[in-house]
This record gives C-alpha cells, sequence and structure tokens, in this order.
C-alpha cells in the first residue's frame, strides 16, 4: 500500500513513514528512504562523515530500508546514492520532522507570519557535533488536496521525489537540504478525487519566472542592505494631511522602454531608478505610483491581474533590484505608492483559481466569486485564511520592501455584492442589502495593520461610490483609509473642460459641484491612467479648440486642478501633454519635447510642483473647511471661477482667478480680503508655458472698494483660458 501510494504520488504523510523511524518490531531504529531510479544508498552519519551501512531496496521503483540497531533518535545523516547514470549525496529531508513542522507553529497569529512561516524559506538546521544545515522550508496551504508535492530543477520536476506532509490545518510542509536561493520550484497537487491538476506556483512565492515556465524562486529577503532610515523616520511623523503631496503615477513598462536591434525592451528597476529619479526630483513631484507590481501574467492586464502578490515582478529585476529603486527613492526624498489589489485575481493555471481543486480562494457561488467586467475571480473575503493572505500580502510591501503606501484597487466592487451585476445576477447579504459586510471587515482590519506596525506608511482607496466615511478612522464607524481618490472631481470637472467654451456657461455647476463634498473625505485629485486609455484619449486631447487652444486649456485645467484643495495625482504623459493616448506597449512621447508647445507644458507642470510645495496656502489645509473660500463661483456666464486657499496661521493666501473662455478679461475686479501689495506668481497664459504672454500684471495694490463680498478688491487683466494665482503674504 505504501510502495502502490508512493509511486503513484498519492501519499499525504511521508514525514510518518521516511526517513528516521521507531522499529515497531522492537530494536533499533529504521532507515526508510524513497528515491525513485536508485540502485544502491549509503547512510554516511553527519557529525563523524563515518558511514553508517546501506539500505536494502524493498522495491526496483526506489523504495529502500534498513533497521540500525544502535541508531540513535538525533542522529542526522545523508545518502550516497547510486543510480544507473551517477553517484552524488543527498541529505535526508525526511529526517527533519520538527523542522518541517515548524512552519505551521505560529500561522495562525499575526498576519505577518504567513510570509514568515510558509512559502519558501531559508533556514539553517543545527547538526550534533557538525556544521549547521542549509536548506528551504517549504510550505503551502491545500486543506482539500489528497496529495502534494514538491516539484523543481532540483528534481527534475518529477512529483515522486519529494512528497509533502499534510498538517491538521490544511498546510502541506517539507523541508529539503541543499536547495537554496534561486533555486525554482513549483507544486504538484491532487485534488479531493485524485487528479492531478495544472502544477501551481506559490502562492506565497517571493520571486517568480516569467512565461512560460511561471515558476517560483527560492529567495532570501535578509540580504539586501537598506539605507534609508532617515526617510522612515522623518515619515513616520510627518502631518500628510497638512504636507504636500503630488504624485507621478506610471506604468513602469511603458514610461521609458528601451528600443535596439532585438526590438522593444523595459527598463530594469536599477536603470529606472537612474532614469526616473532625475526626472521625479526636476519635475518636482513629492511621490511616484506605481500600477501593480505584485507578479503578473500578462502584461495587457497592466498589473490589475495578478498571481503572485508577495512578489514583485520579474520582468523588471530581482526582488533585491525592486528594493534598490525603493531605497533610492527614498535617499532622493521621493516617496514610493504601489497599487495593490486585492479585489480579484485571474483564472491563469498556475495561480490560485481553484488551487488545490476547490475553492480555497475565491467564493464558491459564481454570483460572488466571478468578476463579470474582468472576467476573473474574487476573493472569499469572509474566509480567514484568505483575510489573513490578504492582510500579509499588504503587509509584506511595507516591510521587505519600505514601501509607503498602498493604493487599493477597485474598493467599490469589493463593498458591493451588485457591483456591475443586474438583478438575479448577485446575491444579497444576510439583511437583504447590497453590501458586503466581510469585504469592509478585511478593509478595516487591513488598515488598521497598516497604520498599527507601519507608521511611516499610509492607504489610499479608489472607491468611486459614495459609500461613507472611506478615508476615517476605524474607531469612527470608517473604512480607514488615509485618502481615497476622488473620483467625483475627476468625472465632473473633465466633463466641464471638454467642452466647447461657448457651451461651458451651461456647465457651470459641473466645476464648482465638488466643493459640496470636498471634506467628506480625504481626497486625492486624480487624472490617472483609467482616463487616457480605450478610446477616451490624452488629457490634451479631450481639450477642445485649436492647437493654441487645446494646450491653453490644458494648463489652464492642470493650474485649477493644482490649486483646488485635495492632494493631486497625474499619470505619466499629462505633465508633457501626450497627444496619444496611452498604450502599455508603447512609451511616453519624450519625442514631443523637441517642439516649444509641449516643452512648455512641461515647464508649468513644473511650477506648478514647486509652487504647490513651497507655498503652504496650497496645501496645509487641503483637509480642511478653513483652508478655502469662494470669491466668486455664480460667474457662469463669462465662465470665470475665483477663490482663495489659505495657508494655516491665516498669513498667507493663495487668490485663483480661471478663465475658462479665449476671451480676455481686461480690468477684472476681484475682492480679496486685506489692503496692501498682491504679487502674480503665476499665469498659465505666460510664454514660458507657451502661452500668448498676454499682460496681467505682476505687482497689484489692493484698493479701499469692496468686491464680491470682500471688504478690499484688486484690478488685473486676465487672460484668455488661463488660471492666474494671485499671491499675499
Amino acid at each position: 500500500m505504501i510502495l502502490n501510494d508512493l509511486e503513484e504520488v498519492k501519499l499525504h504523510n511521508p514525514l510518518e513513514i521516511l526517513g528516521l523511524q521507531e522499529n515497531p518490531q522492537g530494536k533499533g531504529r529504521i532507515i526508510r528512504a524513497w528515491i525513485p531510479n536508485a540502485i544502491k544508498i549509503e547512510v554516511i552519519d553527519l557529525s563523524s562523515q563515518t558511514s553508517l551501512g546501506f539500505l536494502e531496496q524493498v522495491a526496483d521503483s526506489g523504495l529502500f530500508e534498513s533497521v540500525f540497531e544502535t541508531l540513535q533518535s538525533n542522529t542526522n545523516y545523508k545518502f550516497v546514492v547510486t543510480n544507473s547514470e551517477h553517484t552524488y549525496e543527498v541529505i535526508d529531508p525526511y529526517q527533519f520532522k520538527d523542522e518541517a513542522f515548524h512552519a505551521v507553529h505560529y500561522v495562525d497569529t499575526k498576519p505577518q507570519n504567513i510570509y514568515k512561516q510558509l512559502g519558501a524559506q531559508l533556514i539553517d538546521i543545527p547538526v550534533s557535533g557538525g556544521d549547521d544545515v542549509a536548506a528551504t522550508r517549504f510550505a503551502v496551504f491545500a486543506p482539500n488536496a489528497t496529495a502534494v508535492s514538491l516539484i523543481g530543477d532540483f528534481n527534475c520536476w518529477d512529483g515522486r521525489y519529494h512528497p509533502m506532509q499534510k498538517t491538521q490545518c490544511g498546510h502541506w510542509v517539507l523541508v529539503v537540504p541543499g536547495v537554496g536561493a534561486g533555486a525554482q520550484y513549483k507544486y504538484e497537487i491532487k485534488d479531493p478525487m485524485g487528479n492531478r491538476l495544472p502544477h501551481k506556483a506559490d502562492p506565497i512565492g517571493f520571486q517568480a519566472e516569467q512565461y512560460p515556465s511561471h515558476s517560483s524562486v527560492v529567495f532570501n529577503h535578509n540580504e539586501y542592505q537598506w539605507n534609508d532610515k532617515k526617510w522612515l523616520e522623518e515619515q513616520s511623523v510627518v502631518d500628510r494631511y497638512k504636507s504636500p503631496m503630488s504624485i507621478y503615477e506610471l506604468h513602469l513598462g511603458s514610461w521609458k522602454p528601451k528600443y535596439d536591434a532585438k526590438g522593444r525592451s523595459f527598463l530594469t528597476y536599477r536603470e529606472l531608478a537612474e532614469e526616473l529619479i532625475p526626472y521625479i526630483k526636476d519635475m518636482g513631484y513629492t511621490h511616484i505610483e506605481m500600477l501593480p507590481v505584485s507578479e503578473f501574467p500578462y502584461d495587457g492586464s497592466w498589473g490589475y491581474q495578478p498571481v503572485g502578490m508577495f512578489a514583485p515582478t520579474s520582468r523588471f529585476g530581482s526582488p533585491d533590484d525592486f528594493k534598490y529603486f525603493v531605497d533610492q527613492c527614498h535617499q532622493n526624498d521621493i516617496g514610493v505608492i504601489v497599487d495593490w489589489v486585492p479585489a480579484h485575481f485571474p483564472e491563469d493555471g498556475h495561480g490560485l483559481a481553484r488551487f488545490d481543486g476547490t475553492y480555497v480562494y475565491e467564493y464558491e457561488d459564481p454570483r460572488r466569486g466571478w468578476h463579470p467586467d474582468w472576467n476573473s475571480c474574487i476573493y472569499d473575503f469572509g474566509k480567514d485564511s484568505v483575510r489573513r493572505f490578504l492582510v500579509a500580502s499588504a503587509l509584506i510591501w511595507l516591510d521587505k520592501f519600505h514601501v509607503d503606501a498602498l493604493r487599493v484597487d477597485a474598493v467599490a466592487s469589493m463593498l458591493y455584492w451588485d457591483y456591475s451585476r443586474d438583478e438575479g445576477e448577485w446575491v444579497p447579504n444576510v439583511d437583504g442589502g447590497n453590501e458586503n459586510y466581510e469585504a469592509v471587515s478585511l478593509l478595516r482590519w487591513f488598515n488598521e495593520e497598516v497604520y498599527k506596525n507601519y507608521p511611516h506608511a499610509f492607504t489610499i482607496a479608489e472607491e468611486s461610490t459614495a459609500f461613507p466615511k472611506v478615508s476615517r478612522p476605524v474607531f469612527e464607524g470608517g473604512l480607514g483609509f488615509g485618502f481615497k481618490w476622488n473620483m467625483g472631481w475627476m468625472h465632473d470637472s473633465l466633463h466641464f473642460i471638454s467642452k466647447d467654451p461657448a457651451y461651458r456657461k451651461y456647465h457651470h455647476n459641473e466645476i464648482t459641484f465638488s466643493m459640496v463634498y470636498a471634506y467628506n473625505e480625504s481626497f486625492i485629485l486624480p487624472i490617472s491612467h483609467d482616463e487616457v486609455v480605450h478610446g477616451k484619449g490624452s488629457l490634451l486631447k479631450k481639450m477642445p479648440g485649436d492647437e493654441w487652444q487645446a494646450a491653453a486649456n490644458h494648463r489652464c485645467y492642470a493650474a485649477f486642478m493644482y490649486a483646488h484643495p485635495g492632494k493631486k495625482l497625474n499619470f505619466m504623459g499629462n505633465e508633457i501633454g501626450q497627444t496619444s493616448e496611452w498604450n502599455y506597449q508603447g512609451s511616453v512621447e519624450w519625442h514631443l519635447l523637441e517642439f516649444d508647445k509641449h516643452k512648455g507644458i512641461q515647464n508649468l507642470f513644473r511650477q506648478l510642483n514647486n509652487l504647490y510645495k513651497d507655498t503652504p496656502a496650497l496645501h496645509e489645509k487641503d483637509h480642511e473647511p478653513g483652508g478655502f473660500e469662494w470669491i466668486d463661483h455664480h460667474d457662469a456666464a463669462q465662465s470665470i471661477l475665483s477663490f482663495v486657499r489659505k495657508s494655516a496661521d491665516n498669513s498667507q493666501k493663495v487668490y485663483v482667478v480661471s478663465n475658462f473662455t479665449p476671451i480676455p478679461r481686461n480690468n477684472y475686479r476681484l475682492g480679496v480680503k486685506d489692503l496692501g501689495n498682491y504679487e502674480v506668481i503665476l499665469s498659465t497664459d505666460a510664454g514660458d508655458y507657451w502661452g500668448s504672454n498676454y499682460d496681467c500684471g505682476q505687482k497689484i495694490e489692493a484698493e479701499n472698494q469692496p468686491w464680491q463680498g470682500q471688504s478690499h478688491s484688486i484690478e488685473l487683466n486676465v487672460p484668455p483660458l488661463s488660471t492666474v494665482y494671485i499671491k499675499f503674504g
């Protein structure tokens, strides 16, 4: 029976049968080995390096055993194996029972223990009287499997060689000496009916190979030496709500790919550190946000269909290369945000879908477990093992990779059972409603763990509905996110700015409505990748009018965005007025910078970033009502908006006037609060930005003439299709 199970890869308890076992017949102990294709096995004591004798071949297929009458229970040994081709040495993995079971001792406590205990962990095993044995401990959760074998480049991907032991909690474990960092591996799993599944990558894998193997790779997380202590300490005490945050969102593969005789290839993480960081510093951004870097199989998903939630994609280098990139960002005072995707995962055979032949990670009912928009599986947010898996997958980016923030993708799809589903295609919650209580609970736990354990870090929600208190603390009944993308502002403002100026007066409320709810959440204003793809056109191409007017609209809108309350996010290409919509197989159109129009747009974004950072009135009270006040939001007829931003101590004020028509407004009177001198610090119509350089004045003295509800006023010329900043104090 044992032989049959070994030959057919059905054994679920090899640690109880193989290795060093007590002799049920009496005196001594048995060593039993299963090494297919072996014809002779000698046993060598690891401490003394002396021979203990030979194992007797029980079956030609590779089963050997012998009784050793004087062998101690703590004796460690290796085999000298001879087959038809050669002789080699191997340390028997089945003698290390306690070390194998250690993998699951602490899994059920802190979520971090998921990636500290499971997956492939490099360990050293003490040997009495000898050198420690270097090994890798493997552990995988497959609760309904009937058999699991470790396969890899160390055993010819043959499932017969390393059957794993099933534990009571559903994990399968094995310690394999001699397997170290760089070894490739997968799991061969038999489903509840004994059928072999497609080979599975490690759900807790730290590194992965690309197509076609998609194999996991043993990785040592302890080798990289970080140099960002100063940054982490500073970020642990900074008040992010009162600090500037201008985020450059990018897709690593298409920011600046390489082209040579062999075709198109990616910049590596280290090359990105050399090229991207100087660009970000020159442009004045405070943070970068990368589309998902968790390992994913298909380039066309942009990373939003991940299968390796614990590994940075190897498209651009090793995990240590990614650490180097983050480290260099931090040493240059640049924060790093990554997109995290806990909402769904793809059906790829090597991934999580029906992992052991059953629904280990996803909801079983397709009305809950299948996403019609993305043709992907939905995690079972109510299952404890899945919840710990997801939270652990978030924390590893903050722990091992020092990432500063996680932007959580598709939160709305998690919160509602009926998201993108018609009547009859979803199952209500226990109260008959559409809210997914399990997802709500998971997101709250995730945020609590982030803020409790990693004071340098914060979280961002991409959430498109009016779900209450997304960016409010859990103890206040919120979801616990630090920030939320303002999808309403994005939709309304883009709809407004894309209109011909002649019709904007009929849509004036779209550009002002965001202030009705601006402080309900802690908002980030996003002009993200989703707005410049799938036929939507680039940001510049959304703008109406001829070439000059389109560019002027682009500049006017950008400055309006930077003055509006909320942190800022722009996708790559926006800052140079890219003409083509984003293509993940292409590149930012850097060649456009040969033309003055695009240089001018880039100059404006550089200036906006620096003004935003250096001007407290533009960022200190982004999330407090006292930091903003309308001067005039009723002038729909002229499509002019005016408001004032204030610093925390109210000593500095920046007045903002946006003229959304191509008609200059000469001698425009603007109400102000204080007597004194006012300075125009920005006009998007300036010649440096490829504007008409319309003279709006530089130094303006306030008059004691009440206007627009203010006690004083100034007079200036407002250029066509422009936004002007005027500073007091």
